[in-house]
């Protein structure tokens, strides 16, 4: 057969490639009209609603190629540039905010998510598909009350601030999980510390305990934001964009000094493979994890277990709580009172009455 000299789009003709599949093409060729480009393998066929319903009988179960893919499903490609072009718009928008990139990520993978649950461009969305989407995400996937108010978070600015829908403010957020934080004693945290013969992994975790760091302020820090003199590290753009002072501690000074003189870090002080990227924040949780089992610790705990000690320990060594508020960068003090619920400072005064039985 002669080489095809038409296009798609030109001639009322639809223009394709398949991949090889004897049985299609034997249906292809019963099709009136038919043609075959074998310089470009490419099929050409009649535009028609009957033609377009054949191919979709054809090639049913079968992975379509782009272009016959944008021939049978002319909607789905609209949506999604429709879709790709208001996530353009989202991150932008984000940005312009001065969101950190994990957030603007958590935001899109959030929204994403919505519009494959819902099977929707993000113009078609409802109350309901969000209310489905919640619900699939606390049923199947088991979220916590935390994450499904990050969801919301992310719902409501893509939806009530860039696309003005007023009924995604009507979404009820979920109670929050009344859940206490698992804490280390004293003991554990000793255990922990002297379990880790890699200098570097030990100089890590002491100093997230010591200054009760998030993970990951802890694998950002760099070697100006130690202030040896003074006993402080210098955390910034923390959570929240936020820049606090918190403590040094003289064995974390000591064991940091130590580590510097075999590794001279440069930039960053805990680099990772390529020693121009620190640490990240998974190797820095393996770390902990393998320490915790070296020390034999049982306990549901994770390296933000660290932080949580750090401010309960000092809770029950009297500490004000407005300065541990400070300590842990904490926008609001009620955020800090959930240690009071894991303190034993008050519970240790209290004489246990079985303790008053048996001494009788």
């Amino acid at each position: 057969m002669d080489e095809l000299k038409k296009t798609s789009g030109h001639s009322g003709r639809l223009v394709f490639s398949v991949p090889y599949n004897p049985a299609a093409i034997k249906e292809l060729k019963k099709i009136e009209g038919y043609e075959w480009n074998p310089v470009k393998k490419q099929w050409s066929l009649p535009d028609s609603g009957h033609v377009r319903e054949k191919l979709k009988e054809i090639f049913a179960g079968f992975p379509l190629s782009e272009d016959l893919n944008n021939i049978l499903n002319p909607n789905e490609q609209n949506n999604k540039k429709n879709t790709d072009s208001a996530f353009k718009e989202l991150s932008a928008e984000l940005s312009a905010r001065k969101y950190s990139r994990k957030t603007i990520n958590t935001y899109l993978y959030y929204n994403t998510g919505l519009l494959k649950n819902a099977g929707k461009a993000p113009e078609n969305i409802c109350q309901s598909d969000v209310t489905n989407y919640l619900q699939h995400l606390n049923e199947e996937k088991q979220a916590s009350a935390s994450t499904l108010n990050l969801v919301i978070n992310a719902l409501k600015f893509f939806y009530g601030k860039i696309h003005n829908k007023k009924f995604i403010y009507e979404i009820k957020r979920p109670k929050k999980d009344k859940k206490l934080p698992v804490i280390l004693n004293s003991d554990e945290i000793a255990r922990l510390l002297s379990a880790l013969k890699n200098i570097k992994h030990r100089t890590l975790l002491m100093l997230a305990y010591s200054g009760g760091l998030r993970v990951s302020d802890v694998v950002k820090l760099k070697i100006s934001d130690i202030d040896s003199e003074r006993k402080l590290l210098h955390i910034k753009n923390a959570k929240g964009r936020k820049d606090r002072y918190t403590l040094l501690s003289d064995a974390a000074l000591q064991n940091l000094r130590e580590y510097w003189k075999i590794y001279k870090p440069e930039t960053w002080l805990f680099p990772g493979a390529d020693a121009k990227e620190h640490l990240t924040v998974r190797t820095a949780q393996r770390i902990f994890k393998n320490a915790c089992k070296a020390a034999f610790i049982s306990k549901d705990v994770s390296i933000h277990s660290l932080r949580h000690s750090f401010a309960t320990h000092l809770l029950e060594a009297g500490t004000d709580i407005r300065y541990i508020q400070e300590l842990l960068g904490h926008s609001s003090v009620k955020t800090t009172e959930i240690y009071t619920h894991v303190s034993n400072k008050d519970f240790s005064k209290i004489v246990n009455p079985l303790d008053r039985i048996m001494k009788k």
